[in-house]
Formats: C-alpha cells, structure tokens, sequence
C-alpha cells in the first residue's frame, strides 16, 4: 500500500482532534486515483466516507491491515505533527496561542514525553511573557528539525539531548 505513512499521520491528527476527516479521505481518493488500492474495499468505501467516527472505523481498518503490529508509535507520528505545525508557525497560519492549545492537549495525551517538555512550556509561557517567545522558537526549530529528518521514534531519541533542550531558556539567551 503506497503513502500509507501519510495516512497513518492524517489519522493520528484526526483521532487526537486536531485533524479534519478530509485528510484521510483525500488519501483514499489519491490511491484510487493511482489505481493503487488494490481491490481493498476499505480504501473505496474511506474514498467516499463522510464523517468523523466513519473515517476512523475504515483508517484504522486499513492501517491495521497494512501494519499490524509495526504501526508507527503515537511518539514519531506527534513528531511529524510538530513538522507540520513549525512551517504552519512559520507561514503565519499558526500562533504562539493556537500552538499553546494544541501542545496543552497533545503533551498529557503523548503520556508527558521529555523531549515536549521545554517546547510545551515556552510555548505556555509565550502567550504571556514576550521574553519567552524567542526560547520558544529556538526549541520549536530543534524539535522540529529533529523530527523532520528522523525515519523512526528510536532515531529521534538517538539525536534529541535534553540538555540542549534545557538551554533554550530565557536565563540562558
């Protein structure tokens, strides 16, 4: 099954409320597009789903069908969100106080990760204190370029240091 990673993360995005059900459904439209579903009946019917509960039924058929048990970790596909939610930052089309809501619910949900740690209390401090603004993205801008190039949860931690985590601080600028 082709790009089923991008689904994988479009579904996770749905499933913690921060993704719209177009996403996966547009991923079914494309494989069918390509003629890469294969006869898969759940790709058909995600192509033509409508609503929320009914795409995550057919997205976690199809991703359970095509990973099993090597599905990607909730870790690396939230680390791909953070990608996505740096060049959103960067574009404009996201704020320190639309990122402060995403990260207050994602960081509990991720079970407190450490290395969310420091980007989801600089982005809390942010919306109030300026000086916190610059920490803010100098983490932002190393967490999310460690995730970009990261292939795997395992390789992230491989190259995330906390300590340089610690340093993006407003003592420390």
């Amino acid at each position: 099954m082709e790009q089923l990673t991008e689904l994988e993360i479009a579904f996770f995005q749905l499933h913690m409320g921060f993704g719209p059900a177009d996403r996966c459904v547009d991923w079914a439209v494309e494989r069918l597009r390509l003629d890469e579903e294969g006869d898969d009946l759940e790709v058909v019917l995600l192509a033509s789903a409508r609503g929320r509960d009914e795409v995550l039924h057919l997205g976690e058929a199809i991703i359970e069908r095509y990973r099993g048990v090597q599905r990607l970790s909730d870790q690396f596909l939230a680390g791909k969100f953070i990608v996505e939610l740096r060049a959103a930052y960067l574009s404009g089309r996201e704020s320190v106080a639309s990122l402060d809501a995403i990260l207050t619910r994602l960081y509990p949900a991720l079970r407190y990760p450490d290395w969310l740690v420091m980007l989801s209390r600089n982005c809390e401090y942010a919306t109030d204190v300026a000086d916190f603004e610059q920490p803010f993205e100098r983490e932002f801008d190393y967490v999310a370029g460690l995730w970009s190039e990261a292939g795997s949860a395992a390789e992230f931690e491989q190259r995330y240091s906390r300590e340089t985590s610690n340093r993006h601080d407003v003592s420390a600028t």
